[in-house]
Order: structure tokens, then C-alpha cells, then sequence
């Protein structure tokens, strides 16, 4: 058997070994001819990877002969037999130059013999362990979500114009446009003429639009309520021109009237606690004709003198609207405020100015500026680490994250952070988890569930993922999921000065014999980071080229 082992043929799946998800897969199948197997023996087959400084093997398989008495696979002398062997192995960078071989040891009663190791393979094709394994961080802009509708520089992203507005209103006696002296004192008509004045002469203040709007309360004739509240707004209206001129606002005023302010009473009723208060608003939701309605809030007669005396009255009235922009600083004055005294600037203003460069250094003293000023706000923890990822410095983004864990507990940005952290250290199955938590923060988290794909070998998805993205990383998914084309175009499509994308362009060509745009990427790979010599050298993608003298003369 040992003499003639030579007869027996060897078919590998994959014929040159590859990783994929940190394992190198292989399936060995034998086939063994007639009228070798002794009957009586016992062959242990055990494919094993051997490397420069080492060697790993595979799960083995023992056959047997027809005669032998055990719960072997059998081989007849007579027919011979075919059999396979499966297993992965952990890859590791010094097999990318390696040799698959079936080692094979004969038993026959008491004497074993060793036959000569048989080389079936090369190995290993390790092109997924180019992935990158830095995921992208997710900045904290956007405190919650903000329900109040007016902007809040301590919730909201910064708005260099920020809507603002005031309003003022008086009220009228029973059937009367009448205004009164009175209602002409009061507080919030005192502020509203100071706003508007204000707003008029103020540098970073823009008056938008001032509006008067006139109504009757729901109680009377129809065509009555009408002509009393267009009487309502051209009296308010004269008084309040009257005021814009003495101020000195040139400013068109818009009027409008509401003949019966059904809006308004629903609104006042649902905060009151009126009897039939229920009762009521059912009738305002079962009838829209305002005749019908009156009549049968009416018939609730005890009700209805609650509703005259709360509610009517408030519902007589022209209301004053004033609508603002606030003009926020420009860009030159953030970032000098950021550097000089950002305890000047709020929450977004300071978030805002450190977007407004590019110096690292800058951005995250902004930001540990914003920590000390808002001690207890994530954001700014979440954006300190977010440029130590950037610098590079995982184990102080590590900590900064968790801080902003700790003050705002399963934040989805900080979540996708925390995720960066977990996949550079390798936890795979930690980070996939904590990018899920994140779904929907932004593309970034989708770039790094691409990256956890990859690492998975599931390619198909990881190009999903990716998307439009022309990031090495992306274009690696395309390679291992067999689109060559679609991989050079996100290739040629990166205008940054990333060696990877060059050396991807070169493995691209490799493998679709285009030799001229090999040696020209590989050697504009090379001479943007030289560690890449090395790797070419010894990576099969460019195999059938080790010889070649344009690839000798650039790895040499």
C-alpha cells in the first residue's frame, strides 16, 4: 500500500485554500483504486497545513479493510472506494505561504507503517483578512427628541436662524370691537410692543411678519359673529399700526377674522374642568353645523353657564403675532469664541464650531470644553471619543464612550460607538449586537454592519450594507462576493490616499489578467505604505506572477 500510494487520486475543495470569517475550510476527497486495500489493514488519512514555523491539522479519517472488525469507513480489495474528510482550521498569517498535504499511517495487526506526506494543495488565499476593522463613529449632535416645537440650542442641532415668535391678545366686552384702554395695559401687550421694537432694531434680529388675528366666541348668530369679528380686527389693527409707527416699524400688517372660534373653545375646553366637559366635546365631534352645536350645548343648561362664564369670554378677543429670526454667529466668531471663551457659546453653538475644522487637536479640545461645560450631557464624551478613534487612541475612546453610556444608558449613537470600540478589539458577536441597538443613527452604522459581514463571510450581505460606498472596505465585499467589475468601479471612484484602495485594484487586475494595471497598482500601493512589499510577495492573489519580472522587480 505504502509502494503504490501514489494511485490513489486526491480532489480539494477549494484547490488553493482559503480564509474566510478567520477559518480556513477545506474538503478532501480520495479516491482509492481496485485491488489495493488489504483486506486487514487500517489507514488513518489526516490532512494537515504546513508553514514556515509550524503546522495545524485537519480532523483525520480511518479506513478500513472489508476484513477488519471495527466502525470504520470500508474499502473492498476488490472495487477499491471513495471517501472525503472535512474540517476547518484557524487561519493564521504565516500560512498564506503554505502546503496542504494528506499524511497517511497503514496498520496491519501490531506494525504500523508511515507513508510519504502528499502535497494536494496550495494555501492560503487570505484576501478577507484584508478587512479593515475600524468602524466609523457616529458624532452626538442631537440631544432627544425635541416635543415642545420650539428650537432648544440644549436638545436640538445648532440653527444658525432660529424662528422665533411672540403674541400678545386683547379681549372685548360681549358684542363690542370696542378696544379698551384697559386691556391696552396689560402685561403681555407691553411685551409684545417691546419685542416687536426690539426685534425691528436689533443687528442679529429679523422681523419676519406681524399678524392680527380677530375672532367671536361660538355663542349668537352666525351671520352677527361675522360682522363683529371683522369689527374686531380693524379695531385691533388701527390700534396696533398706530403702535408700529410710533416705534418706527414700516412693516405691512396681516389681518384675518374667524367668525366663531370653534377651535379655540375646544382647545380651552379640554384643559377646563367643567361639568359635561365629555359631553360637550362629544357634540363638537358629532356636529360641525355651528347652529346645531350651540343649540345643543345649550340644552346642558347648568353646563352652559359654566362655558359662559369660563370659556365665552376668553374666545372675544384679536390676537397680535409677532414672527422673528434670531441670527446666530457666523462661522469666523464660533470658532474664535470656541477657542477664546466657549463658555460663551451654548450646547449646539458649541458642537456646531468644532465641525468647523479639520485640526483634530482643535475639535477635541472643543469638545472636552463642552464636557466641562455641560458635565452631565453625553454629547460631548460621545465626541471626544469619537476623535481619539479618529487619532487612533481606542483605549481612551473606550472610556470616553463609556461615559457617555453611563449618563445616557442605550443611546443608540453611543451604542454604534461602543460598537467601534468592541470591533477593533475583535468581539464580532458584541459588536454586531451593539450595531443592531444602533440601527437607523445614520450610513455608519450600516458601513460597520458591513464590516461585521465581512468578518462572517457573509459577503452578499456585507455589499448591501456597504451600498454606494467607495471605501476599501466596500470594495473588498464586492471581491469576495465574486464582483470584480463592481469593485473596480468603487476603486477607481476613491479619490483618498489609502494604499488598500490601490492594492485592491491590483488584486482586481490579478484576477482578471490585466498584468499592466497589477504592476501599476501594486507598485502605487507599495510606495504609499511599504510594509505592503511583504504581504505581496507572499499573497497568492499574484501567484501566477511570482515569476513575473515587472512583479519581481517591484516586491524584490
Amino acid at each position: 500500500m505504502k509502494k503504490d500510494a501514489d494511485q490513489i487520486k486526491w480532489d480539494v475543495t477549494p484547490e488553493v485554500l482559503e480564509s474566510h470569517a478567520g477559518q480556513v475550510k477545506v474538503s478532501v476527497e480520495g479516491q482509492i483504486p481496485e485491488k489495493y486495500f488489504v483486506k486487514k489493514a487500517t489507514l488513518t488519512v489526516t490532512p494537515v497545513v504546513e508553514y514556515d514555523g509550524g503546522e495545524i491539522a485537519y480532523p483525520e479519517i480511518k479506513l478500513q479493510g472489508e476484513s477488519v472488525t471495527a466502525n470504520n469507513a470500508v474499502i473492498t480489495f476488490d472495487e477499491g472506494g471513495n471517501f472525503k474528510v472535512e474540517g476547518a482550521v484557524p487561519y493564521e498569517d504565516a500560512m498564506r505561504m503554505s502546503e496542504l498535504k494528506v499524511r497517511m499511517v497503514a496498520q496491519k495487526g501490531a506494525t504500523a507503517l508511515d507513508f510519504d506526506p502528499v502535497k494536494i494543495a496550495d494555501g492560503v488565499i487570505a484576501t478577507s483578512e484584508l478587512v479593515q476593522k475600524v468602524g466609523m463613529p457616529v458624532v452626538g449632535t442631537q440631544k432627544e427628541e425635541n416635543k415642545s416645537g420650539k428650537y432648544d440650542p440644549a436638545i436640538d442641532a445648532f440653527q444658525r436662524v432660529v424662528p422665533d415668535e411672540m403674541m400678545a391678545d386683547i379681549h372685548y366686552l360681549i358684542n363690542s370691537s370696542y378696544v379698551r384702554g384697559e386691556e391696552l395695559k396689560a402685561e403681555d401687550v407691553n411685551a409684545f410692543k417691546a419685542y416687536t421694537k426690539d426685534a425691528n432694531e436689533a443687528e442679529r434680529k429679523d422681523l419676519k411678519g406681524l399678524e392680527v388675528s380677530a375672532y367671536a366666541s361660538p355663542d349668537g348668530k352666525l351671520d352677527w359673529n361675522e360682522d363683529l369679528s371683522k369689527r374686531r380686527e380693524s379695531s385691533a389693527a388701527e390700534y396696533l399700526q398706530k403702535e408700529l409707527k410710533k416705534a418706527g416699524i414700516d412693516m405691512d400688517l396681516k389681518t384675518r377674522y374667524t367668525a366663531e372660534d370653534w377651535e379655540g373653545f375646544r382647545e380651552l375646553m379640554e384643559k377646563s374642568s367643567i361639568q359635561d366637559k365629555e359631553l360637550i366635546l362629544r357634540v363638537l365631534s358629532m356636529y360641525s353645523d355651528p347652529e346645531v352645536r350651540e343649540k345643543e350645548i345649550r340644552n346642558l343648561s347648568e353646563a352652559f353657564t359654566d362655558v359662559a362664564d369660563e370659556i365665552l369670554p376668553e374666545l372675544r378677543r384679536s390676537k397680535f403675532l409677532a414672527s422673528v429670526d434670531l441670527i446666530g454667529k457666523t462661522d469666523e466668531e464660533l470658532l474664535a469664541a470656541a477657542s477664546n471663551d466657549p463658555a460663551s457659546l451654548n450646547q449646539a453653538e458649541l458642537l456646531y464650531a468644532a465641525t468647523l475644522t479639520d485640526d483634530l487637536s482643535k475639535k477635541k479640545a472643543f469638545y472636552n470644553a463642552f464636557t466641562r461645560q455641560f458635565e452631565n450631557d453625553w454629547r460631548g464624551y460621545n465626541n471626544v471619543g469619537m476623535v481619539q478613534v479618529l487619532e487612533g487612541d481606542f483605549t481612551a475612546a473606550a472610556g470616553s464612550f463609556a461615559k457617555a453610556d453611563q449618563l445616557d444608558q442605550n443611546n443608540p449613537v453611543v451604542q454604534n460607538n461602543l460598537g467601534v470600540i468592541a470591533l477593533k478589539n475583535g468581539d464580532i458577536n458584541k459588536a454586531k449586537e451593539l450595531f443592531s441597538a444602533a440601527t437607523g443613527v445614520g450610513p455608519q452604522v450600516d458601513y460597520n454592519m458591513g464590516i461585521v459581514s465581512i468578518t462572517r463571510a457573509e459577503y452578499d450581505k456585507a455589499v448591501k450594507y456597504f451600498g454606494e460606498c467607495v471605501r476599501p472596505n466596500s470594495a473588498l465585499a464586492s471581491i469576495l462576493a465574486g464582483d470584480n467589475n463592481g469593485a473596480l468601479k468603487k476603486l477607481e471612484a476613491n479619490e483618498s490616499d489609502d494604499a488598500m484602495v490601490d492594492y485592491l485594484k491590483a488584486v482586481v487586475a490579478a484576477r482578471t489578467a490585466k498584468e499592466n494595471l497589477m504592476t501599476e497598482s501594486l507598485g502605487a500601493a507599495i510606495s504609499k505604505d511599504p510594509s505592503l512589499k511583504a504581504k505581496a510577495k507572499t499573497d497568492l492573489e499574484f501567484a501566477k506572477y511570482f515569476e513575473n519580472p515587472g512583479f519581481k522587480a517591484i516586491v524584490d
